[in-house]
């Protein structure tokens, strides 16, 4: 007999919180949560394409970038070399003729900046 009690207080319990649920407004949440769902999708696909799209033009371009990589290290380091040899060449020339350039010509010797100091 106390079973058959607590189950019927428990049915009129259930009863009363179906009552308190709002049938439109779970459709109209259901239906909400199915367009943002789309509305991801559709925006997780586009993504999807750019990233795919993107490593497709960066392997294009990846070994062009890396040869000029390879290129202009080599340019610096020969430009390097070139100006040391101007240097030298002029601190020479200044050794041994030392009116051949203005005073000012003869403590700065190279205004370059250097590229491989962080700025």
């Amino acid at each position: 007999m106390e079973t058959e009690t607590v189950r019927a207080a428990s049915e009129e319990i259930s009863q009363q919180f179906k009552t308190l649920i709002n049938h439109e407004d779970l459709d109209k949440l259901n239906r909400l949560q199915h367009l943002i769902l789309g509305r991801l999708q559709d925006g997780n696909a586009v993504l999807s394409h750019f990233n795919d799209y993107s490593e497709q033009c960066f392997a294009e371009v990846s070994g062009d970038f890396s040869r000029n990589t390879r290129l202009l290290k080599s340019m610096k380091t020969d430009l390097d070399y070139i100006f040391q040899k101007l240097r030298s060449m002029k601190a020479k020339i200044v050794a041994t003729y030392p009116d051949a350039f203005p005073d000012n010509s003869t403590t700065i010797l190279d205004q370059r900046p250097d590229l491989e100091l962080p700025q």
